[in-house]
């Protein structure tokens, strides 16, 4: 899916804060095209009408009738892989776990800077993840009691993988995007996801932290 044709499900109760994310959304040439719901029982029914024609949902969690946790439950249940965003106010730990376990591609607090939240939106539209430093701080204590026993444990998904592979030959964006028959943009994506999970400042830092892991054999 070329990132630059998004296709996005907003699910947000208050009309005026759902209008200023579309206002912004929109001055993004990523964004194709922007489907509204105020509520979960809404939000399903344009996924069951659009036959999964979506390439993101950006769930606030806040919601009338089912809330937020349920309606993200059912859209999982039914489509294991639609990537849903988080957009909330909320800063809950034991939130954020529940949410984890149902499968969510990112988290983020509502007041995010514009352009943080297009490169939210953009980077799970392209099957990477997104996490603010909240998110991603509970994350790594998660990690830290859950694996103590497994300290290789790699948080990389398959594809941000294969592209560190590649950073350690040093490639450049478009020969990746080449080797792996992604675009150029979709790669950029990934790198910043790894470079924010690996809390890396730059590719070769994330290449050394990978190998002092044990996730990478260097030369």
């Amino acid at each position: 899916m070329p990132i630059s044709a998004i296709r996005l499900l907003l699910v947000e109760d208050d009309e005026l804060f759902r209008l200023g994310l579309r206002v912004r959304l929109q001055q993004n040439a990523d964004i194709e095209s922007i489907t509204e719901a105020e509520d979960g029982e809404i939000a399903l029914a344009l996924a069951l009408a659009h036959q999964m024609s979506f390439d993101l949902v950006l769930l606030d969690i806040g919601l009338p009738g089912i809330g937020g946790i349920e309606t993200c439950r059912q859209l999982k249940a039914s489509y294991p892989t639609l990537p849903i965003l988080i957009l909330t106010s909320r800063e809950d730990s034991e939130l954020l776990k529940r949410l984890i376990e149902l499968g969510i591609q990112g988290y983020c607090l509502k007041g995010i800077a514009a352009e943080n939240l297009i490169l939210a939106v953009r980077s799970v539209a392209a099957g990477a993840s997104w996490w603010d430093a909240t998110a991603t701080q509970t994350i790594r204590q998660t990690l830290a009691k859950t694996t103590a026993s497994e300290p290789d444990h790699n948080p990389l998904t398959q594809r941000e993988r294969e592209v560190l592979e590649l950073l350690t030959e040093s490639k450049t964006n478009p020969e990746i995007a080449q080797i792996l028959y992604i675009s150029a943009g979709t790669v950029r994506v990934h790198v910043h996801s790894i470079l924010h999970k690996l809390n890396a400042r730059d590719r070769i830092q994330a290449v050394l932290i990978a190998k002092q892991q044990g996730w990478l054999s260097l030369p």
